[in-house]
This record gives C-alpha cells, sequence and structure tokens, in this order.
C-alpha cells in the first residue's frame, strides 16, 4: 500500500502557473496630411512621432494616414465603430493621428488618441491657430494634450 501512494505522488504534477504572454499594446502613429498647410503635415506628422503614451509596449508608425485608411475600409465617419475597424485594420490596439482643416483660412488641427479596449470615444485635442507659423509651435502641446 505504502509503494501505491509514494508511486501515485511521484507521478502527480502540479499545474504550472499560466504561461501566456499578456498581448502586447501596440500603438500606430499615422502621418498628417494637408494639401492646404503641407509644412504643418510634415510638423504634425513629426510632433506625433515623438509622442508618448502611457501603457503602450511597442509603435511604430504608419504609411498612411487615417484617411487612407478610411478610405480603404469603407468608413468614413469619425466614430468610435470606424475607428475600431481602422485600427483592427492595421492590427493595432492604439492609434494616434492628427488632422488638419482650414477654418477660412487658419489652420485647425485636431489630434486624436484611440484606444481600441477603451471602446469610449477618442480622446482629442483641437485648436484654431492665427498663422501657419503659430500651428507649428503649438503642435507639440496639442499631441501632449491628446496623449495625457
Amino acid at each position: 500500500m505504502l509503494l501505491v501512494v509514494i508511486a501515485l505522488a511521484a507521478c502527480s504534477h502540479s499545474k504550472p502557473a499560466s504561461t501566456l504572454p499578456a498581448e502586447k499594446i501596440k500603438l500606430l502613429m499615422l502621418p498628417a496630411e494637408s494639401d492646404a498647410f503641407p509644412k504643418i503635415a510634415k510638423a504634425a506628422t513629426e510632433a506625433l512621432s515623438h509622442a508618448k503614451v502611457a501603457g503602450v509596449d511597442e509603435s511604430g508608425t504608419s504609411k498612411v494616414s487615417i484617411e487612407v485608411v478610411q478610405l480603404s475600409i469603407e468608413c468614413l465617419d469619425p466614430t468610435v465603430s470606424c475607428y475600431d475597424a481602422a485600427a483592427k485594420s492595421l492590427s493595432a490596439n492604439k492609434i494616434l493621428f492628427a488632422q488638419i482643416d482650414a477654418d477660412g483660412q487658419k489652420p485647425r488641427i485636431t489630434v486624436t488618441l484611440f484606444d481600441r479596449a477603451a471602446k469610449s470615444s477618442p480622446r482629442t485635442a483641437e485648436h484654431t491657430y492665427a498663422t501657419e507659423a503659430a500651428a507649428m509651435a503649438g503642435l507639440e502641446g496639442l499631441v501632449a494634450e491628446a496623449t495625457r
């Protein structure tokens, strides 16, 4: 009987703790585009590339803008579902992008951080600047506001 107990004890193994790694959080920055303000678009893309977002394991830069991604997935609305589809198509958990419009002759910049896990409205920071130079000077602050 003692030999049976010893044999059973020797054959039993404790279950190892879960060894599945947690999913890495990937942030993808999308370059800005603007026919009306190409210098601002270039500066915005540069500012986005230096953004620090908490909770991100890896980051990268897309080759295409949010507009191109949305066209490719046929979802053009600035909604949670369209941003979610865009991030999913890019295999990213979070996407960061800037959009540049004209408010009359003044540049209006919107910086958006969308987090797929949050399933809520994206964090945005928007400002209309008096001049192109003022817009370029304010980009770092606008990006910081959207990513805090």
